[in-house]
């Protein structure tokens, strides 16, 4: 059995979180999204992640809404893009350490919050996505300063890295990271000295992807006949085999998996309770991994 908490940002949280960015499905029907993430808060989730882009807005308005102080829920964002209604993608690149600082100022205006308990810098550097191009192509150590500046002025808690490398991460360990956020999963674990790192510094991971298979051409874990094999022999779906391996893996894996259906937050969290023996893990163990270094657009 896993231990169903960890450390985070001076903080001991419940493994199972809730990643914002589904709620966006929920757009018209505003009602629906503020008692889904209540009724996660009810189920014991205490860290949520999200972005102003993600739903244009709309996700962030949504926590403000239906969390209250009295919950004690640790609320991750994210900088590094921003917004793009009208583009090819709904979001834009905003690398640049002026856009870093603005990005925390609409995240602090639309959470109605003072300070952001943990900010990430999502880097472009690895995994599937966008690449940054021109005047998007920032050097780290410059992204670094302003974002310290920002804990030092009070308007951030923490700093976390999204989409970094091994080598991205050794440059930022001084600025006393709490989290990393990189595609990770069953079947794409190449960041495995990362992980290691991380849990050597005491850094939460959070991967994004969990279950892998987000955009085309990435592999999916649900696909693995290891998995259903062992989703039927313990009565789960697939999904949560490849959600509790994770968990199982490494003691600083925090999960925050999406979702606009109240049962498939209720089977999200569930995972929390799936024992994995040494045989099971052995076979999920060796599937392949392979790369999710897919660029997008």
């Amino acid at each position: 059995m896993t231990t169903r908490t960890a450390s985070f940002a001076d903080r001991t949280v419940f493994r199972v979180g809730y990643g914002a960015l589904q709620l966006e499905r929920l757009h018209d029907r505003r009602g629906e999204a503020v008692a889904l993430l209540r009724r996660a808060v009810e189920l014991g989730v205490d860290h949520v992640d999200t972005a102003e882009f993600y739903g244009f807005g709309f996700a962030n308005d949504v926590i403000r809404e239906a969390l209250r102080p009295e919950d004690d829920v640790l609320v991750v964002t994210k900088v590094g893009a921003a917004p793009d209604p009208g583009g090819r993608l709904p979001l834009r690149l905003a690398q640049r350490p002026e856009q870093l600082r603005a990005g925390v100022e609409d995240n602090l205006r639309s959470l109605g919050v003072d300070r952001l308990d943990v900010v990430n810098l999502r880097r472009l550097d690895t995994g599937p996505g966008l690449r940054p191009a021109g005047d998007q192509v920032v050097d780290l150590d410059d992204q670094l300063a302003v974002m310290t500046a920002l804990r030092d002025e009070g308007e951030i808690g923490a700093i976390g890295l999204s989409s970094v490398t091994l080598d991205g991460l050794r440059r930022a360990l001084p600025a006393d990271l709490v989290c990393v956020q990189n595609a990770y999963s069953l079947v794409s674990r190449g960041d495995e000295d990362m992980l290691r790192l991380c849990a050597a510094e005491g850094i939460a991971w959070v991967p994004f992807f969990p279950l892998g298979g987000a955009f085309p051409g990435l592999p999916k874990a649900t696909d693995e006949p290891a998995v259903h094999a062992v989703a039927e022999s313990l009565g789960v779906t697939p999904s949560q085999v490849g959600l509790a391996w994770l968990l199982h893996h490494a003691p600083n894996v925090l999960l925050i998996p999406g979702t606009a259906n109240a049962a498939h937050l209720e089977a999200n969290i569930a995972v929390s309770e799936i024992t994995l023996d040494a045989a099971t893990l052995a076979a999920l163990d060796a599937v392949e991994s392979r790369s999710s270094d897919v660029p997008i657009g």
